[in-house]
């Protein structure tokens, strides 16, 4: 058997040789990019990564305009990780897609053939594209590209010409600064989420979906990842947060459902602190979700029309705006910290880097570990339950209650998964201050837990758990 120093080693040799400048530990391939020094100023974030035609294709990003940052652009990593800057261009960008039909990788403003050679969307010079997604009614012939401004376009994949279908600012009377990030296009709707939260309490942000006739609009908090498979039953999962939790829906044939799992940190909260968290295969047919600084396994799959194949796999400082396989490796890109106008003295070059792992790596980061609930200063009904709240992988466990009133609440527990509840315990917040605390026996675990009011009032919950 081969112990860490050994296998990373090992790697190093299969990857022909990596130097010690490009490697974060010995024998393990890291790769760094860096954007000029300036002036200005900005970010050398790594936006997309994308696996296509023999290489590892990547876009590094500034912050908010071309005006903002230079030497940035697309870069191709070779078999050996040996990169190249194959263009340059200083924007901001995120979004990846293959389009099957032509078979095209599209990342950033650029689309690539099967062979590696690129086209330049001039006509996105000056946009910032956070999502391409299937087309819905010309899938073959057309995707859409959406802007962090919320402008959703349709590009013809053979002359890379653009037509604007809407301005999402305006359909949706959007009125704090749009910040559009994720986009997907699944169960016959496309769906796009925007994660533009700046004040405590903002509620103008959301995850938004359209069927080709009206959009609706889901949910005015902010929202990060829309993703699914075509197949396996098209679960499209998406995800968000608000003042209580991490938000986790998953729309489940045609019907969307609604949970919430809990946080690490509370550095990934503000619209800016977000670039970007993502849901990636990176198994065959296997997702991993990041959200929060915490990864989590996660089934493409909706057993018995629910979700139960969630599992907290570690927690993280991180900032990973994409990550893929790559020859057997976990690529994970970075956004390390940067000038970003120089509102830090104390940090010099952008640069970033790619870091590679396996993916089983990823037990050895932090323990899970978090905290939230349902509510926070929430007005609740009496019989209304509370979303499901994910219990499962953690170990030690403990639930605060607190209450304008003296109010009681019954816990029901879901073990399968399937919506199944099971009466656990009943608690009153009877304590100082009207509150109450319930400390969970050691191994007492279930996939879902949840809230029932018996008391109409204003309340908050959180669990704790390490």
């Amino acid at each position: 058997m081969l112990n860490k120093f050994t296998r990373r080693s090992a790697l190093a040799s299969l990857f022909g040789g990596v130097t010690a400048a490009q490697s974060h530990l010995p024998g393990l391939p890291n790769i760094g990019f860096r954007a000029d020094t300036g002036p200005p100023r900005s970010e050398c974030g790594v936006g997309a990564l994308m696996p296509w035609a023999d290489s590892l294709w990547a876009v590094t990003y500034n912050s908010h305009t071309p005006r903002t940052g230079t030497g940035l652009g697309l870069y191709r990593i070779d078999e050996k990780l040996q990169p190249t800057l194959v263009h340059i261009h200083d924007g901001t960008h995120a979004n990846r897609m293959i389009h099957k039909e032509s078979s095209q990788a599209f990342i950033g403003p650029y689309a690539i053939d099967a062979k590696g050679n690129w086209r330049f969307l001039e006509e996105f010079k000056n946009e910032r594209i956070t999502a391409t997604m299937r087309h819905l009614f010309d899938p073959s012939n057309r995707i859409y590209h959406l802007t962090m401004e919320g402008l959703l376009y349709e590009i013809d994949v053979g002359d890379l010409k653009r037509r604007l279908v809407v301005d999402l600012v305006k359909e949706l009377r959007l009125n704090a600064r749009p910040h559009f990030k994720g986009g997907y296009t699944g169960q016959g709707r496309v769906i796009v989420a925007a994660n533009g939260f700046y004040e405590y309490g903002g509620d103008d942000s959301g995850l938004h979906e359209w069927d080709g006739k009206r959009w609706n609009r889901l949910s005015g908090k902010p929202h990060m990842e829309c993703a699914g498979r075509e197949n396996l039953g098209n679960v499209v999962f998406a995800t968000g947060w608000d003042e209580a939790s991490t938000l986790f829906w998953a729309l489940v044939k045609g019907q969307w459902q609604r949970y919430r799992l809990p946080r690490p940190s509370a550095v990934y909260m503000q619209a800016w602190q977000t670039e970007w968290m993502r849901i990636r295969e990176v198994e065959t047919e296997h997702f991993l979700m990041d959200i929060h600084g915490m990864f989590f396994e996660l089934t493409p799959v909706a057993w018995q029309n629910a979700v139960w194949g969630v599992l907290p796999v570690c927690h993280h400082l991180r900032t990973i705006p994409d990550y893929c396989a790559f020859r057997g490796l976990l690529a994970l890109g970075g956004n390390q910290t940067t000038p970003n106008g120089d509102a830090n003295f104390y940090v010099g070059q952008p640069q970033s880097g790619v870091w590679f792992c396996k993916t089983d790596d990823l037990w050895s980061w932090g323990k899970p570990k978090g905290w939230g609930g349902p509510w926070r200063r929430t007005q609740v009904q009496a019989g209304q339950p509370s979303d499901p709240f994910l219990m499962t992988g953690f170990d030690k466990k403990m639930l605060h209650l607190r209450t304008d009133r003296v109010a009681s609440f019954a816990l029901e527990y879901d073990f399968l998964g399937d919506g199944d509840w099971i009466p656990y315990e009943k608690i009153t917040t009877a304590g100082p201050k009207n509150s109450a605390r319930l400390i969970f026996p050691e191994g007492f675990s279930a996939h879902w837990i949840r809230i029932v009011p018996e008391t109409t009032c204003a309340a908050s919950a959180e669990f704790f758990f390490s």
